[in-house]
C-alpha cells in the first residue's frame, strides 16, 4: 500500500507532483483545504488524520476520516490516532495534560499503525516547552508493539525506534510503502 503523509505546512500542497497513492495521512496542523487539494492530486482513495495544536476544533470535511481514537481497518491494516499535543497554553483546540492522554487512550486497542500529532515522549522532541511528547505514547508503544507510529508537531523528519517499533517524524510530506 503506498501512502503519502503529510504533517504541519500547509505550502507542501504546491511540493507535490501529481501520483496515485492508495492512503494519504494527515499528521496535523494542516487545512481541510490542504488535505483535500493534496488528495486530489495523488488521487488518494482513503484520507486518514488526526488534529494538531493549531487546527480548529471543527470536524474534518468529507471524506476525511477522523482517527483521534478510533481503530480503522484498511487492506487488512488496523489504523488508529490521537490529536493534539501538551497543553502548553491555557487555551487552545487539541491541547492535553499527560495524565489526560493515558486516561483518553486507555481502552484503545492495538494497532498496525498509529498516527499522531505529537510524538512520544523523549522522541524527537525539539525543547521542553510546547513541545514535549507524551508519555502515554511510550507505554502505548511498549504494551502494543506497533509496526509504525507516525507523528508531526515537531518539524523533522527523523526515524527511531521503541523496541520493534519505527517512529517516523514527518514534516512537510514523506511518501512510504506500507
Amino acid at each position: 500500500m503506498k501512502a503519502l503523509i503529510i504533517a504541519d505546512d500547509d505550502a507542501v500542497s504546491s511540493l507535490i507532483n501529481p501520483c496515485d497513492v492508495d492512503l494519504l495521512i494527515s499528521l496535523g496542523d494542516l487545512s481541510d483545504i490542504t488535505i483535500l487539494k493534496i488528495a486530489k492530486t495523488v488521487n488518494a482513495s482513503k484520507i486518514y488524520a488526526v488534529k494538531g495544536n493549531h487546527d480548529s476544533g471543527e470536524v474534518f470535511s468529507q471524506p476525511i476520516v477522523d482517527l483521534h481514537r478510533v481503530v480503522k481497518i484498511s487492506g487488512g491494516t488496523a489504523f488508529g490516532g490521537f490529536c493534539g499535543c501538551w497543553k502548553y497554553k491555557p487555551k487552545g483546540f487539541h491541547l492535553f495534560e499527560q495524565k489526560d492522554v493515558f486516561s483518553a487512550i486507555t481502552h484503545m486497542s492495538g494497532v498496525d499503525i498509529f498516527i499522531a500529532h505529537n510524538s512520544p515522549r523523549g522522541v524527537h522532541e525539539r525543547d521542553q516547552h510546547t513541545h514535549i511528547g507524551f508519555d502515554a505514547f511510550k507505554e502505548y508503544i511498549t504494551t502494543f508493539q506497533p509496526q509504525l507510529f507516525l507523528h508531526g508537531h515537531q518539524h523533522v523528519n527523523s526515524l527511531s525506534k521503541i523496541g520493534r517499533t519505527e517512529i517516523l517524524g514527518v514534516f512537510g510530506f514523506k511518501f512510504i510503502d506500507l
